[in-house]
Parts: structure tokens; sequence; C-alpha cells
């Protein structure tokens, strides 16, 4: 017994403008899809439930490529500082969530942006001290690649004015000493000397996320975060815990860490679900942009003398892409600046993929003209966050210069090469809504300055669309069933009140999700 899903306009994604009148699914999967008239009177003794959509638009079910979901999830517990617009307001911000702290309790922030305030100078430390010396704060920039601390915390985590700077990290400093600011691998420093994070709070933070993803359309997701709430196994149960056929249904794909590939391989208790699922090796090549660690080919524009922070040697990244190899894993590598996607290609190509899963290079954000030729060398997808260009211009120009725009977030041009690209959120980084990630691939609108930049690298509705559907399925090499309304493919569908192929562009923002529906379960309606 099925249900028949019908009444309003069904995109396939196989092709642009692709549509048909009606699909009818059983336990979860697409039996068939075409003419309504046809399918209603071919399984008329088997429709057990009819859903009429009103006149509605239903898509293949939106997945987030890239994102960190227990991240997502506490960025809704924690004081979220993204949208303030200068230092004294994220202060006194700060100054009243302490009131509310037990003796000795940590104060954490997420999501501060010094560029998008009225004076683009990051908090010091001495400014957080006058908040607070009882208690240990720890700050995370939006792009999660640097963190401001007070004395205390540096206290607690044993950091001196001696201390020197870890492999692909650093400790800022000033002429009067240490700023409080920790960039990319230095921040584990601080964080190693946190309160650990129990069950009950992982799975809190899994199952906040999950809720809002679901009402944001997302049927699935592809995420990191097994590395950075205790050990592996513990994560992973919290994930199965959370999420299941009879519990909540989200499509979850685990990028694993490096830090914790060999606790993975030895724990046994990995068992892939249709809802839960463990994927690539993730490594991390380089930084971001915003704090100057992206790596790139020539100095920062606004910094002369810096060109960022490989986060580990070659022959490093050579053993961790030999490591997954060796447990048959394909990689998924983080790399924004050029000399990063160098680096990350000429490893992935050096050492092909031993697994039938592609290879991922995630960001991808500044390129150069060869590099597209030596991604097509192998089976390299890019993870792309089109919410990008949307929050980082214009001041990313600030940082690459005038002269590397044409080369800045290329997404058109990658797909030109031939090259997949899947589109993600990068949460807790950006906002996690795929209607505003199709709107900025399409518009490529500065939300600061309301300019377009890169106007040569815009896509189509039909491209847009593409990454959250089709191509999250290719990334996970599974176009075979997922990303499209076919018989045969998975019945995950994102149902939206408005036509994203006819609607301005302009006016995106205002389309809303009425059902979310995951393996034929609606799993959210706006009702």
């Amino acid at each position: 017994m099925g249900e028949l899903w019908f009444g309003g306009t069904i995109y396939t994604m196989e092709h642009e403008q692709d549509t048909v009148e009606a699909v009818y699914v059983e336990n979860g999967v697409i039996q068939a899809v075409g003419d309504e008239h046809k399918l209603r009177n071919h399984y008329k003794a088997s429709v057990l439930q009819e859903i009429n959509l009103q006149g509605q638009v239903m898509y293949p079910g939106f997945v987030d490529s890239h994102l960190h979901l227990v991240g997502h999830g506490e960025k809704l517990m924690r004081l979220h500082l993204a949208y303030y617009t200068s230092k004294e307001e994220v202060i006194q911000a700060l100054s009243q969530q302490v009131r509310h702290l037990e003796a000795g309790q940590w104060l954490i922030g997420e999501g501060w942006n010094e560029n998008q305030w009225d004076t683009p100078t990051p908090i010091h430390r001495r400014e957080l001290d006058l908040i607070s010396t009882e208690h240990p704060i720890m700050l995370s920039r939006v792009c999660r690649h640097a963190l401001l601390a007070n004395s205390k915390a540096m206290e607690l985590a044993g950091i001196t004015e001696q201390t020197s700077h870890p492999q692909g990290g650093k400790i800022e400093r000033d002429a009067n000493g240490l700023t409080g600011l920790f960039l990319d691998t230095a921040q584990d420093l601080i964080k190693k000397a946190m309160p650990s994070f129990n069950q009950s709070y992982i799975e809190h933070a899994i199952r906040l996320a999950v809720e809002d993803l679901l009402r944001h359309g997302i049927v699935g997701g592809h995420t990191e975060d097994l590395a950075y709430y205790g050990s592996f196994d513990q994560t992973y149960k919290a994930f199965k815990n959370i999420i299941s056929e009879d519990k909540i249904k989200f499509r979850t794909h685990l990028l694993v860490h490096h830090d914790v590939i060999e606790n993975m391989q030895h724990c046994g208790i990995v068992q892939d679900t249709d809802f839960v699922e463990c994927g690539a090796m993730k490594v991390f090549s380089d930084g971001a942009l915003g704090g100057r660690t992206a790596w790139l080919s020539e100095p920062y524009q606004d910094d002369h003398n810096n060109t960022g922070i490989p986060i580990h040697k070659s022959k490093d990244l050579e053993a961790l892409v030999q490591q997954a190899r060796n447990y048959h894993m394909p990689i998924a590598i983080h790399a924004i600046g050029d000399r990063a996607v160098e680096e990350a290609a000429n490893v992935l190509v050096a050492y092909p993929s031993t697994s039938t899963l592609p290879d991922r290079i995630i960001h991808a954000q500044v390129m150069r003209d060869e590099l597209y030729d030596k991604i097509k060398q192998g089976n390299i997808i890019i993870d792309i966050q089109p919410t990008f260009v949307s929050s980082d211009f214009p001041w990313v120009l600030d940082r690459l210069g005038q002269h590397r725009e044409p080369q800045a977030y290329p997404w058109k041009t990658f797909l030109e090469h031939g090259i997949v690209c899947a589109g993600g959120s990068d949460a807790p980084i950006e906002e996690i809504s795929p209607i505003q990630g199709i709107q900025s691939a399409i518009t490529r609108t500065s939300y600061l300055d309301h300019k377009v930049y890169g106007e040569e690298q815009r896509l189509t509705p039909f491209e847009a669309v593409s990454l959250y559907t089709t191509a999250p399925a290719q990334a996970i090499g599974q176009a075979n069933r997922k990303g499209q309304i076919q018989e045969g493919y998975t019945a995950d569908f994102t149902i939206l009140d408005r036509d994203l192929f006819t609607i301005d562009p302009e006016n995106m923002l205002q389309v809303s999700v009425t059902k979310t529906v995951v393996d034929g379960t609606i799993m959210y309606e706006n009702i």
C-alpha cells in the first residue's frame, strides 16, 4: 500500500523543466512517476493515501552537502553574535549574559564577525577581562577558524607569553603581549581546557539542528562533527540514538576527521543505515580568508607579508591521504586559497581513490586557471557554499585585491569545466536555508552593499537548484537512487509554496517550505 502525490508542479530534476503530474510511493521508494490519470488507474488497488499538493511545487529533497550539524545545534543553544554590527554591541551582550552564569562557568559565544562591525577590529583580551576575570570566555569567529579568549580561559589552558605557535596555527600577539586571538590549530589549545561534552549535550544539539533543517526543507546533510565532542564512538552513537527510521528520519552522511579515523576503524560500532552512514575522511589544508589564514599563492592585499597558513606539511598531507586509501576511503579536503587547492588537487591525483566514491575539495574559493584541469584529472567534486558570496563581498576584496576577483568563488567556471559542484551552507558559519543559497548562486548579490560581484559567475536557476538535489547525490555515489524524482529513487521531497524556476530571484526569500518529506514520511509541515 502506498501514497499518490499529485495536484501541483513536480520537477524531476533529470533535465531542465522536466515535470510530471503525479508520483506513486511505496515504503519510502518511488514506484512510478507520470500522468496522474494513468497512475491513479494502475495503482487504484494499492493507493492508501492521496496527497493533493494544491498547486504547490515539489522538488527532490534538498540536501546540504557541507555543514557541521552538531555545531548548528550549538548555535541554537548558545549566545549568537552574528548579527551585531559593532564591537560595543557584542560586549554589551556578553556583559548581560555573564550575569546569568554560575561561578566559574564558561561564557561561550558563536559567530562574531568583525567585518560586519562599524570598525573591523577584533575584541581584545583586555576588553574581555573587563567583562569577567572569574568566568573563562571563548568566542568562536563566524568562520570557526579563529576564536577569542579572555585571560581566565588562557590561564586554564596554560597559555603564557612563552607558548609557541602550533603547526598550522597562530597565537596573536601585539606590542603588549597576548591579544586573546587564536587562529586555526591554535584554537585547540583553548578548546582542550573547556569542559568535556556528555552524551545528552550532543544528542540535544543534534535534535535541535535536525528539526531546524527539516523546517528549512532539508532532507539530509553531509556533516563533519566526529572529532570535536569527545571520542568518535560517543558522537557516532549520539547520531544513531537521535536519527533512525523509528525516531527522526533524516539522511545523515558523516565525514570523518582524520584525528578519529583509527578510533572509527577499531571501535567496531560502525554500521551504515539508510539514515546514518560514514563517508570520506576529512582533512584541513588551510584556514579561512577572514582571519587571513587561507593559503594563497601570492600575499594578501592587506597584509603583504602573509600568504596564509598550511595546516599540514606536504609530506604529512600525503601520509593522511595514504592512510585513507589504505582504508579504501575517499578524501574531503578543506582548501580555500588557491595554493591550498593546488596542494589538495596534486595529492588527490597522485594517490587516486580506491573507493567508488569521489573525493572532494571543500570551498575552493580562490582559483587559478591551471587548477581546473588539474582537478579534472581526478575523480573530484567541489563542495561550494553560495551564500559565502553574499556574506564575504565586498570585504573579501580587501584581502584578495581587485585583480583576483575574476577567480574568486568561481562557481560557473567550475561547471563550464565539467566539474560537479554540490551546494551547502557550512552551517553554523552561514544560515542553513537552501533557498538563500540558491538565491545567492543566481544573483551573487552582497548582503552588505547590495551590489553584484562576479556577474559572469552567476548560475541559472536550474544549475542553482541542482546544487542541492542531484549534485549532493553524486558527491556520495548515490546518483542512481537519490536527488531526482524518478522510479526507484528514495521518496525524499521538498515542497514549496512557490516555484523557484519562475519567481524573480530577488523575491526568493519570500518562498516558504510547506512540507519536508523523508522516506515517504512527512517530517515537517507548515500548518
